[in-house]
């Protein structure tokens, strides 16, 4: 960590240029010699990433920030601050601190947090960036987790656990063992130092993969954040064996959108319809969860067909996505196109249909935007049909 960041003059430089283009400032001439000037533009271009997702550390003074990597890679304080409300107690050890946003807010649930991060100069700018947020019931160690839990050797109410990748190679779909720590293979071994553990993973992680890998799952929470989902975590406990519940949540500017589900619910049957009234179309979080069938059978809403994950009735209720009401319904033929929508203007959406949004706009001439919401999808009659909409939520 380079302290002489800190200098009042350039963390007034920092703050001045925070947004400004690095590629202008790569080519003036460092005001401040004394200091390497890729440090300070790493430093402006990681504060310019934290004005919207790190808030906190962004409106706090003297904060120093890590490489942009680092930031990209870190929770948001929204979704840090959702994780936190899920789980408390009096201690929490985090085996992959990282930047510590999550730590920041698992501190005002818990009574102590202690802060892993195998990387020195990442775990001295956490200390020091906590010491400027004034949070005082964190502990941190700059080594790896396996030693720091062995050498304390004492029980936790909660392990935390944010495994990163090794291996990129390995394409999108990955699994909970290509990562580091390992945690399937020392799952024994944190349950010896806990009884409950939750486990951050990408969101690109299959959830049948990540159960699959581990036991004792309880709960599996997916986390979007404004309809993108940020993270899976999977919550463990020690020789639970019951029901496994799917919680969503779509963390909104002004709401959260919650749903649940059991697991393998054998009571959950959809039913099917035609176009009604009002068309449901669930948020990315719900669509993570694979929860389809669920969404028909709790909402009380009908299915256009089983692999178009639309929903349609005839009375509105309040969803957990985007509401529209249907004002027309046309078979995707020829004539009713040419009629309907040749050459106008709509948004775009395909569900369960054979042809691409990119595809349909180019052969149609439909310009993108506008107060229409089309649909092309599929009925339960295996008709292909578009349903065109205004959007109600």
């Amino acid at each position: 960590m380079n302290l002489s960041l800190l200098s009042k003059n350039i963390q007034e430089f920092i703050a001045k240029n925070t947004g400004a283009s690095l590629t202008k400032l790569a080519l003036q001439k460092n005001p401040f010699p004394e200091v390497d000037w890729i440090l300070i533009l790493n430093q402006i271009e990681a504060k310019t990433k934290a004005k919207d997702k790190l808030p906190t550390w962004f409106a706090t003074e003297n904060i120093i920030y890590p490489s942009k990597i680092s930031v990209e890679q870190t929770s948001s304080e929204k979704t840090a601050a959702y994780k936190a409300s899920l789980i408390s107690g009096k201690s929490l050890i985090d085996l992959t601190g990282g930047f510590g946003v999550d730590d920041y807010y698992f501190s005002k649930r818990f009574e102590k947090v202690t802060h892993c991060e195998i990387n020195k100069d990442l775990s001295e700018i956490v200390k020091h960036n906590f010491e400027q947020l004034q949070i005082t019931n964190c502990y941190f160690f700059a080594d790896d987790s396996t030693n720091v839990l062995n050498e304390m050797n004492q029980k936790w109410d909660w392990i935390y656990i944010d495994p990163s990748r090794r291996n990129d190679a390995k394409g999108k779909v990955f699994m909970l063992k290509d990562c580091l720590p390992n945690v399937p293979e020392f799952l024994d071994f944190y349950f010896e130092k806990t009884n409950s553990i939750l486990i951050k993973t990408a969101p690109l992680l299959d959830l049948s993969a990540g159960l699959s890998e581990l036991k004792f799952v309880k709960n599996i929470h997916i986390i979007a954040l404004e309809n993108e989902v940020k993270e899976l975590l999977f919550e463990i406990h020690n020789h639970y064996s019951g029901e496994i519940t799917i919680k969503t949540a779509n963390i909104l500017k002004d709401k959260i959108e919650s749903f649940e589900f059991v697991l393998g619910n054998e009571s959950d049957f959809p039913t099917y319809n035609l176009p009604q009234k009002y068309l449901y179309e669930p948020n990315s979080s719900i669509m993570k969860s694979g929860g389809f069938d669920e969404v028909s059978s709790i909402f009380k809403i009908n299915k256009l067909h089983k692999h178009s994950h639309l929903y349609t009735s005839e009375e509105l209720i309040a969803f957990p996505g985007r509401t529209f009401e249907i004002e027309k319904v046309i078979s995707y033929n020829k004539n009713d196109m040419k009629t309907e929508l040749l050459n106008q203007q709509a948004n775009i959406t395909t569900r369960n249909f054979p042809d691409t949004v990119e595809n349909i706009r180019k052969k149609w001439k439909i310009k993108n935007g506008g107060d229409l919401y089309c649909f092309f999808t599929t009925d339960k009659n295996d008709n292909k049909i578009v349903l065109i909409c205004r959007k109600i939520t």
